[in-house]
């Protein structure tokens, strides 16, 4: 997104097992598997929404913990929905947007399509919790740390887990 300068990654179509198996570490009782296809690849932020990016397009920073590469946090899910109609804007007024495309939060299957990367464990990294390799809530920092500041999962996302909660399109 050049008039931001965000770096999205390429899904590519696929299908995947969504939800939890009911042994899964942290399942919530709405994670039923089952099985999804998604017949359409789309592009996803490698980053969460940094500040720097949000008070860009949107003229103010509403997050608690300061700091231009941390995440936008404490944004509803309006916000977040006006955000990606004013750079689709931005980049179509630009010539930098094909004809049709808009940006979008994605839906909750396309989130964890990517979050999850072809695998099928509860995180990237394997079937267990680890602060050292994701910023949790109950951890120790209590508050968001700069986007990227773990590794990515296979497909080259970070922060699919921990630092801050991602709003979904549904």
């Amino acid at each position: 997104v050049q008039a931001v300068g965000m770096e999205m990654i390429w899904c590519p179509p696929g299908k995947f097992v969504m939800g939890s198996p009911s042994t899964e570490e942290g399942r919530n009782e709405d994670e039923v598997r089952r099985e999804v296809r998604l017949t359409q690849g789309f592009y996803l932020g490698k980053y969460e929404v940094k500040q720097e990016e949000w008070n860009k397009v949107m003229g103010v920073d509403p997050s608690k913990f300061k700091g231009e590469n941390h995440p936008v946090e404490s944004v509803s899910w309006d916000q977040c929905y006006l955000f990606c109609q004013k750079i689709t804007f931005m980049e179509r007024k630009a010539g930098k947007l094909p004809e049709g495309w808009v940006y979008d939060m994605p839906s909750e299957a396309q989130w964890e399509y990517a979050c999850r990367a072809g695998t099928d464990q509860a995180y990237p990294w394997g079937d267990s919790s680890e602060i050292t390799r994701a910023n949790y809530y109950d951890g120790e920092i209590k508050q968001t740390t700069a986007v990227g500041s773990y590794g990515p999962n296979s497909w080259g996302f970070y922060d699919m887990i921990g630092n801050v909660a991602e709003w979904c399109a549904d």
